[in-house]
């Protein structure tokens, strides 16, 4: 694009985009009027520069008028795709629709609870990965537990106390409440001392999820 074009693109033809998009152009998504100028800027500059390649003469209202209508009919800078399932033309089309992670998905009538389509599509579970480093770093620690140390861990995973143990083994409960501190502290050494917070920690895209919903609520809030 030469100097003369790129001065038309910015002094004639933008401006003229920035007024006209803002009224006569529909946001699909997530769009805004800032993002829609900056795409429509791209498509005019490269209408620009194929009409100078051409030889051809064409006014600044020309490039911008038929850069509005081909953002007003879905294309965009990045392509015009009628069969992508997040393409612009196809949500004008009609063939598909973005819905919020936020919007309702069901309601529970006898609590009055609402739930969104992130709570019944989405899993609080650790990811796939760190579950697997933490199930090979506990068959590694497994294998130095004593008898009494692996008894302890099955009684409290099944919901018994360490009197139980201790009554199995046949000591007194002092003895094995020992084992159970020296349990303790063992994981701490092999697992970290964090390893309590680290289990209980939400999945990272819960507490981004969570932030964005307090953020939300607090800007509503400020409103009122």
């Amino acid at each position: 694009m030469s100097p003369q074009a790129g001065w038309i693109l910015q002094e004639e033809v933008v401006p003229r985009l920035r007024a006209a998009i803002p009224r006569t152009v529909c946001h699909v998504g997530s769009e805004d009027n800032e993002e829609l100028v900056q795409d429509a800027t791209a498509i005019a500059a490269k209408m620009l520069h194929n009409v100078e390649v051409a030889g051809k003469k064409v006014t600044p209202g020309n490039i911008a008028y038929y850069t509005i209508q081909h953002v007003k009919s879905g294309r965009r800078s990045t392509g015009s795709s009628v069969v992508d399932v997040l393409g612009v033309g196809t949500q004008l089309n009609g063939s598909t629709r973005l819905s919020s992670l936020d919007e309702p998905a069901a309601m529970d009538e006898a609590r009055g609870e609402v739930f969104t389509f992130h709570d019944v599509l989405s899993q609080d579970a650790a990811d796939p990965s760190v579950m697997a480093a933490r199930k090979l770093d506990w068959e590694t620690l497994w294998q130095r537990l004593s008898e009494r140390e692996q008894a302890i861990v099955t009684y409290l995973l099944e919901g018994r106390t360490v009197s139980d143990v201790a009554l199995a083994f046949k000591v007194n409960r002092s003895t094995m409440q020992q084992c159970k501190d020296r349990l303790r502290l063992l994981i701490q050494e092999f697992m970290g001392v964090d390893i309590l917070i680290e289990v209980m920690r939400l999945p990272a895209w819960r507490y981004d999820l969570n932030t964005i919903k307090e953020g939300q609520a607090c800007r509503h809030d400020r409103k009122n």
